[in-house]
């Protein structure tokens, strides 16, 4: 199923608007965003405005209907200002909402996404204290309700990004007891936030990524209705939950690499500034290989977020290549926030400069959505699989 998207021309329009307002507004205001740990309400009313929370939901629900393409694009301007922007509205256009494309009957797409377009805030609880990428060791479960309709949900789960503030979360549980082939005891339920028995808990502290919270999720003898189950059957909410990942791991390749971009930017502007031996430091060969090699890496991972984005847009299966391109803007990401640290020498272990934040917001891309190591076992599996059916 291939995706048209916005209007090229309308697109462009947007996305040259959507730079402005990271620059002239967004970046402008990290500083209050780190000092509270939380963006200003007034931004995040902006951002509603600009339709950023349904740049993916269709156009007849309320959204901007963009495709894959557009929407990485999207991402990756964003991610040019602190990485808490983006997650703030990332989990309504990416994973919630490929679920809901994917998976949802007609009547759940019809009641949640003019929701989520409307600036609803989604999450998305799959980890748990006991499980992250492993399924097996589901614990949360949902059992039917034995007084008819509907659905009791009971369990926890764990560093759910934006969990403080979601209106909505699309919860994994185990629907059988025993383990099913292909993750088939596992069911995605849409389970409104406000629903007697669920509760989070205190924000977490973390390295980096500040103003973006993730929180516990807690479901104690939750009562959901029927219709609370994604698609309305059961047994397809991993499968559900690992299409929409393909779409989560591109929004964070995006991010990783737009961070990368941002962060060079600012080791360019430090090198041109700082002089050392009567001359700015830009003039050393040693510094410009350190700028070089993290402008050819982020080069390499915009490349491959045209090519991932555009496959997905033709309809193709991307979940290898949204892997291979999640795990190198993430290690790439990584590599070029250390080499800037580096490019600022001693002022880049100070927290007064802005090379030390970069370093460690970065760190989180490489683990979440899939680790990298996670990942590479999956590319591995899908490419040996290959293989085999070719090969007999």
């Amino acid at each position: 199923m291939s995706q048209t998207g916005m209007d090229p021309e309308t697109f462009e329009q947007f996305i040259e608007q959507l730079e402005r307002y990271v620059r002239e507004r967004l970046i402008p205001a990290e500083k209050d965003v780190i000092e509270n740990d939380a963006i200003p309400a007034d931004i995040i009313e902006e951002m509603k405005e600009m339709g950023l929370f349904g740049l993916t939901v269709p156009e007849e629900f309320g959204g901007a209907g963009l495709n894959t393409e557009q929407y990485a694009r999207t991402v990756y301007t964003m991610a040019y200002a602190a990485p808490a922007y983006r997650s703030i509205f990332s989990i309504n256009v990416g994973m919630f909402n490929s679920a809901i494309k994917n998976g949802g009957t007609d009547a759940q797409k019809a009641e949640w996404w003019p929701r989520i377009a409307a600036g609803e805030i989604a999450c998305f609880g799959l980890t748990e204290p006991g499980s992250g990428s492993d399924s097996a060791a589901m614990q949360t479960t949902a059992k039917p309700d034995p007084s008819g309709n509907g659905w009791i949900l009971n369990g926890t789960k764990r560093y759910i990004t934006n969990a403080p503030h979601a209106s909505v979360g699309l919860i994994m549980a185990r629907t059988e007891k025993d383990n099913l082939p292909k993750n088939a005891h596992v069911s995605a339920f849409i389970v409104p936030m406000d629903t007697p028995g669920v509760s989070t808990g205190s924000p977490d502290h973390k390295m980096g990524q500040a103003g973006s919270h993730i929180s516990d999720i807690m479901l104690d003898d939750v009562h959901v209705p029927g219709d609370a189950l994604l698609g309305g059957e059961t047994g397809r909410g991993f499968v559900f939950a690992m299409k929409s990942l393909d779409n989560g791991r591109i929004s964070v390749g995006a991010a990783s690499t737009g961070y990368a971009r941002r962060a060079l930017d600012s080791a360019i502007r430090y090198a041109n500034e700082r002089k050392a031996f009567g001359e700015p430091i830009a003039n050393f060969q040693l510094i410009q290989q350190m700028l070089a090699e993290s402008e050819t890496e982020i080069y390499a991972a915009e490349s491959m977020m045209a090519d991932v984005t555009a496959r997905a847009d033709r309809g193709e299966n991307i979940l290898r290549k949204a892997a291979a391109f999640k795990v190198f803007a993430s290690e790439m990401c990584g590599r070029v926030v250390d080499r800037v640290v580096q490019v600022y020498g001693g002022a880049g272990y100070l927290a007064e400069y802005e090379a030390e934040r970069f370093f460690r917001d970065a760190r989180i891309y490489r683990i979440y959505e899939g680790t990298t190591q996670i990942l590479q076992l999956q590319i591995a599996k899908h490419m040996l699989r290959d293989w085999k059916a070719e090969h007999g």
